[in-house]
């Protein structure tokens, strides 16, 4: 099967990235003919909250690219449509995460289904996290024209099928992120690195920090972990995209300011593998959202977590064996299933590594395309 694959890869930076270039290596690895497309530029700077989208990975995940799309000029939207129709594939796969790619995906797929090319996009999450009043006509613009749809939550299937009723949603959950899995290193080694003591439990708290994600409610359970658990200490790694002074303020109210460490910037794959080689646990705390690109990556490097429903819906079940699971929001189970964990773990070896288990979603794929 010849598949076309559009999405961000690297020197983009980010979960969509990384997911955009496994499943591109995936499909391969099946025997499939992939052509993957990525951007000329994946956002304006002035749009872009963070410092930079750009990966600075010394050992990026990368996969052969065509770099034709811009958001802002249309002709780059006929150029990657015509592009494609030269192949041309049995499938084109979009990745959907974001409205501001609306415009431009809605003049593709609409080009192409014009051309009788099948086009399935992968939903991350159907809205914005975020989400202002006009997202969900931007939503249904592009989303309008796709053939089939690949949900990786209950949740997002049904935000799906409520904003265009009847369509051919599948579910198939997050698969496991193997980025880091080959960087992994010893935790005692790890922590000599970072400076971390080793016989102090280490929670991790990975990725940008946006309101949804809930560190403000991991901080206050943070606090009432006192001496009885041997005072945890946690690393918050990744770009903060709102009020870094609240965090701040937050954490001396607390009286966490010796056992929080804030790395405020988008932490490069080699130095991620530090972390999560080093740290007991992870800790995805989400009210709202969709899958974690950080449970993928713990997955992979075989690290226990506790997180929320929110997140556990994306994860499959056979992966949710080392996984502590709490009521999202609720401080007081946050708390328990923390101290339960460390409970659980008590400086006991890594977990095995979950499964690549990429085949899943590839034979999704496969079976949308086999059924029409």
């Amino acid at each position: 099967m010849r598949v076309t694959v559009v999405g961000p890869v690297y020197p983009y930076r980010g979960g969509i990235a990384h997911y955009t270039a496994q499943l591109a290596q995936a499909l391969e690895a099946a025997g499939h003919t992939v052509c993957t497309i990525s951007f000329k530029r994946q956002y304006p700077a002035w749009l872009y909250p963070g410092v930079s989208d750009r990966d600075p990975s010394q050992a990026a995940l990368r996969v052969e690219a065509e770099f034709l799309l811009d958001p802002l000029y249309p002709w780059t939207w006929v150029q990657t449509k015509r592009f494609i129709e030269h192949q041309p594939p049995d499938l084109v796969v979009i990745q959907w995460w974001t409205t501001f790619w609306a415009p431009a995906f809605a003049c593709l797929a609409s080009a192409l289904r014009r051309k009788g090319i099948r086009v399935v996009f992968i939903i991350h999450n159907v809205m914005p996290h975020e989400a202002r009043f006009f997202d969900r006509h931007l939503a249904r613009l592009a989303l309008q024209y796709g053939s089939a749809f690949v949900a990786q939550t209950g949740r997002e299937r049904e935000r799906l099928l409520a904003l265009l009723p009847g369509r051919q949603v599948v579910l198939c959950t997050l698969p496991v992120y193997s980025v880091l899995a080959g960087k992994c290193i010893p935790r005692g080694e790890a922590r000599r690195k970072l400076g971390l003591a080793d016989d102090t439990p280490v929670l991790l708290f990975f990725g940008i920090v946006r309101a949804y994600k809930g560190l403000k409610i991991l901080l206050e359970s943070l606090a009432q972990l006192g001496e009885a658990e041997q005072s945890p200490i946690l690393l918050v790694a990744g770009e903060i995209w709102e009020d870094k002074d609240g965090y701040r303020q937050l954490i001396n109210q607390l009286g966490l300011e010796k056992r929080v460490r804030l790395d405020d910037r988008y932490v490069p794959d080699e130095e991620a593998a530090l972390m999560f080689s080093a740290a007991d646990m992870l800790v995805a705390p989400y009210v709202g959202g969709t899958q974690s690109g950080a449970v993928g990556m713990a997955l992979g490097c075989g690290l226990p977590m506790v997180v929320s429903e929110v997140v556990a819906a994306g994860i499959a079940p056979e992966n949710l064996k080392n996984v502590q699971i709490f009521p999202s929001g609720d401080v007081n189970a946050l708390v328990e299933a923390i101290r339960q964990r460390l409970q659980r773990t008590g400086g006991a070896p890594r977990m095995e590594r979950a499964e690549d288990d990429w085949w899943r979603l590839v034979g999704t794929l496969e079976a949308l395309v086999d059924r029409n």
